[in-house]
């Protein structure tokens, strides 16, 4: 990155349905300056967004929506069931995400920055960016019961998302820092304030 030096920042995976955002939302409620590709990647297939021309282009306008934005629900089914095609579209949209990135990062103020990025491990896109990686983990039977009621995802469709991801021991075993969320709210709270704390030592 030009100018100022990046902030300290912190690399938060986990797999689908830990409750990667809940973490982030704590970070930030501690003053955390927070970073979240998905989000980014939302706005970059919206309505008329630079993504969504690309997307269409690509894939063709059954993948995307009366308003005008991507149907992420169509073309994540499809992309999960060809290997090829989730290639395309990572192809697409991954250095687009990756310059918002370093580009948010530049302007945060905070004392350290929370990268959410689902997928870390697994691209290595993020590498240069983070100084330490953090997995917010739960068992396996948790993430597909959280992700069946809260999400209405198929059981095969959970399995097409997960084989996609490091498997929970991989994650787990090249992680700096786990959050384990397998309890409750004041519990996952008690270890986000402990890591916030190590955080703002090690960022200084």
């Amino acid at each position: 990155m030009s100018g100022k030096p990046r902030p300290y920042a912190v690399g938060l995976t986990g797999g689908i349905g830990c409750g990667k955002s809940t973490v982030a939302a704590l970070f930030e409620g501690l003053g955390a300056g927070i970073v979240d590709t998905d989000a980014i990647a939302h706005e970059l297939t919206g309505t008329g967004c630079a993504g969504t021309v690309r997307i269409e282009a690509e894939f063709g306008p059954a993948y995307i929506r009366p308003d005008g934005a991507v149907d992420r629900a169509r073309l994540r089914e499809h992309v999960f069931a060809d290997d090829l095609a989730l290639k395309r579209l990572e192809a697409l949209l991954h250095p687009p995400i990756r310059d918002e990135v370093i580009r948010r990062l530049a302007l945060l103020r905070a004392p350290y920055a929370v990268i959410v990025v689902p997928l870390l491990f697994e691209t290595g896109a993020y590498h240069d960016l983070v100084d330490r990686t953090l997995v917010v983990d739960c068992t396996e039977a948790q993430q597909v019961e959280r992700l069946e009621t809260h999400r209405g995802l198929s059981p095969e469709s959970i399995a097409s998302i997960r084989a996609h991801q490091w498997t929970r021991a991989q994650r787990l075993a090249a992680a700096d820092d786990v959050i384990d969320n397998s309890g409750d709210g004041h519990t996952l709270a008690q270890q986000v304030r402990r890591l916030h704390a190590d955080y703002l030592t090690r960022a200084h």
